[in-house]
């Protein structure tokens, strides 16, 4: 079903006669049933869906409500938009804001994918390096790809640390070895960085649509990462610092360092109560504050 203007007198765009609430809630379905839309998922706003549809929202409350005595959206009734339900007897919650946290790897791209919906994707990350977002990017990438997704535009700005400061980790237990350890992680978040931006820049001669990819530097070592995604998600997560080895140039060294992928991302929403739409905004602010005072620009060279 293509999307419709708000109907003029019970018709859609072009004369067309305004979808019935069943015929929404069909559409709907299928879009489940496909995998367009994926268990764990949020839906569009109801306002959005009733742009998209060409109804009043009265008739989109309806749909849900319907896909929802089906057991496939959640918290229809809630303020937030509906969730995709799990397959029955699958494990594991479904996404929102009272979900348990899960590591970077799990929880992030679903929340990307979503946010990818928007036909003007805004994402802020600051991290230690790009691995977590450009994994997360992938699935998005692939629906637009696919044109399950369509944004028009899509901005990212990235803040990951300096190659001109002593990393606060990781570090090499013996510090003999620092220069060695500090050459490695700059060649590995040029790499990640280079992947992430000429994924989505390619974008911009397949499927016409304008990207742009920005990275500042840090002058200091993050101890958390945090992702922000068109203003109203923000996904924090702690960098843990543990002992490990790791063989660098054929050579087992031992480091302390945190690995982001599997760090716990802690998941708050705008509207989802007073507490977590203030931490999306202060957050915003702080990314804000950062980018635009002791950030430089950053060459993703060695």
């Amino acid at each position: 079903m293509e999307p419709e203007h708000a109907p003029v007198n019970g018709r859609g765009r072009a004369g067309r006669p305004q979808p019935s609430h069943r015929e929404v809630a069909d559409e709907l379905r299928t879009r489940i049933r496909t995998g367009v839309l994926r268990p764990g998922e949020r839906m569009p706003t109801q306002a959005r869906l009733a742009d998209e549809f060409g109804v009043e929202r009265g008739a989109v409350r309806q749909a849900l409500r319907i896909l929802q005595s089906e057991h496939l959206l959640t918290n229809v009734s809630k303020g937030s938009p509906a969730t995709v339900a799990p397959p029955p007897g699958a494990a594991g919650p479904p996404m929102g804001p009272q979900a348990t946290p899960q590591p970077s790897m799990v929880g992030l791209p679903p929340r990307m994918t979503e946010a990818f919906a928007a036909r003007h994707v805004q994402v802020d990350a600051l991290c230690l390096t790009a691995v977590s977002l450009t994994a997360a990017i992938g699935e998005p990438l692939r629906r637009i790809h696919a044109g399950q997704l369509k944004p028009a535009k899509i901005d990212v700005r990235v803040l990951l640390p300096s190659r001109n400061i002593d990393l606060a980790f990781p570090a090499a237990v013996d510090t003999s070895a620092t220069g060695r350890l500090q050459r490695h992680w700059l060649a590995h978040r040029n790499a990640q960085g280079q992947v992430l931006r000429h994924n989505l820049l390619s974008l911009r001669s397949t499927h016409g649509i304008d990207v742009s990819v920005t990275f500042r530097a840090l002058p200091f070592t993050p101890p958390v990462k945090l992702y922000l995604l068109n203003g109203t998600d923000a996904l924090f997560a702690y960098y843990t610092v543990r002992l490990r080895e790791e063989t660098i140039d054929q050579e087992s060294l031992e480091m302390y360092d945190a690995e982001g992928t599997r760090s716990v991302l802690f998941a708050f929403e705008q509207g989802a109560g007073p507490r977590d739409s203030a931490f999306v905004e202060q957050s915003q602010l702080w990314f804000d504050a950062l980018w635009e005072t002791i950030s430089s620009e950053l060459l993703l060279t060695s």
